[in-house]
């Protein structure tokens, strides 16, 4: 299937959705991943301490993708003074792969999208005003099973 992640295309067989140590997540990673669960056909895999969701079809990517961008533009939107705060968002891309296309532990490398926010509050004078997070606890993963490159 064709993966369009922002422009970003890749020809991969499935897409996880992977939620880690659910209880220590921030608001909007469990806001992300609930949004993801209403695609319908995905497949459950609940490994310790994590939830997982799977998909294989681009509507159903497609319609993961439209709940994760929704939910990512009302946060931007809910910023809580109007002009005193602004927010964005970008994917991290990642992948570890060595010469044949195995990771580091011997497994099929895969591509991983991770989330990256940025606050920033102030006015102009105020120096530094940019606060970046990286979300640990929300991450997508882009695979094949044949072992093509995706």
């Amino acid at each position: 299937m064709l993966v369009d992640l922002l422009g970003l295309k890749m020809n991969v067989d499935g897409v996880t959705f992977h939620l880690w140590s659910p209880w220590r997540c921030t608001a909007l990673e469990l806001r992300l991943f609930d949004a993801v669960k209403q695609t319908p056909g995905l497949t459950t895999d609940n490994p310790p301490d994590e939830l997982c969701l799977s998909l294989k079809t681009e509507k159903q990517w497609a319609t993961a993708s439209e709940h994760l961008q929704r939910v990512l533009k009302g946060w931007q939107e809910e910023s809580s003074d109007a002009g005193a705060e602004r927010r964005t968002w970008r994917w991290l891309i990642e992948a570890d792969s060595d010469a044949d296309g195995y990771d580091l532990h011997g497994e099929k490398s895969v591509f991983w999208a991770y989330l990256r926010v940025a606050l920033e509050r102030g006015g102009p004078g105020d120096g530094e005003k940019t606060e970046d997070v990286d979300f640990s606890g929300f991450g997508i993963s882009f695979w094949n099973e044949d072992g093509e490159e995706s």
